[in-house]
């Protein structure tokens, strides 16, 4: 493992990370310098705010990628990401692999099918790091063909810190670059308000904890342990609010979800 971080190639793929002088060029060197130390397709550097939505900062999707999961993405349905609930909570870690933050139902979620899968990602390895006290930032390392093998994940973990400080470096310049952009902070209030009276008119407050776990790819077992109430009574709250809704799946609540964001 020490031959990568002793190669030419690696101390020169760092050299250009701290040389960036914008956002764009920093962003693009720090994903050519993990590249060195492992192979990667499908890279997006994302900025989560805990008062607005989300900025996409760089990534390296495809016209068509951009379009159905990063246009779709921002319009509301990113309130259901695990990586976005992840980065909102008050300790964050510095790396950690997709997969493991999941909720136990999320690959069989209509969220995942229709913004995930999508993407054609089989691995993912996500950088976090803190640069306000308002805003995280998340940058997503995928593999297409594999999954990351042990030394791989041994290698992405090791360059922590240095992926740290480049993507604070590249936040830096980002926001200089934008510094009197009006932004439309009202947006992100609105689908929250949403999202968090989602039902509200005909379902009890537990209906509506349920509803939202479900969305966010929960299975009634892990609703259950979230709420530390019985599975049975979990699976009887979620007849009743499926009846209260007129709808009789959890991919007609997701629809009716979406509907109501598209609304607003």
């Amino acid at each position: 493992m020490a031959g990568i971080f002793d190669s030419v190639e690696w101390h020169a793929a760092v050299a250009e990370a701290i040389r960036a002088e914008d956002d764009q060029h920093g962003a693009a060197a720090l994903i050519d310098a993990i590249n060195v130390v492992v192979s990667h397709e499908g890279t997006c550097l994302l900025a989560f705010h805990k008062d607005r939505s989300p900025d996409v900062i760089h990534h390296t999707l495809e016209p068509a990628g951009r379009k159905h999961y990063l246009e779709r993405y921002l319009a509301g349905p990113y309130l259901l990401d695990p990586l976005y609930q992840l980065a909102m909570r008050d300790e964050i870690p510095g790396v950690c692999r997709f997969r493991d933050e999941l909720p136990d139902r999320f690959r069989s979620s209509e969220y995942y099918r229709r913004y995930c899968e999508q993407t054609h990602l089989l691995d993912e390895m996500d950088y976090l790091t803190r640069v306000s006290n308002r805003t995280n930032l998340a940058l997503v390392i995928g593999k297409r063909d594999r999954m990351f093998t042990s030394v791989e994940l041994q290698r992405l973990a090791l360059i922590v810190p240095t992926v740290q400080a480049c993507m604070s470096r590249i936040w830096q310049r980002w926001e200089q670059s934008r510094e009197g952009t009006h932004r439309d902070d009202a947006l992100h209030a609105k689908l929250i308000d949403c999202f968090e009276k989602f039902g509200a008119s005909v379902l009890t407050g537990r209906e509506q904890q349920i509803s939202q776990l479900l969305l966010r790819g929960h299975s009634s077992k892990s609703i259950a342990r979230v709420l530390r109430i019985a599975p049975g009574t979990v699976m009887v709250h979620k007849r009743n609010l499926f009846s209260k809704l007129d709808i009789s799946s959890q991919y007609e609540l997701f629809s009716l979800f979406i509907d109501k964001l598209g609304a607003r």
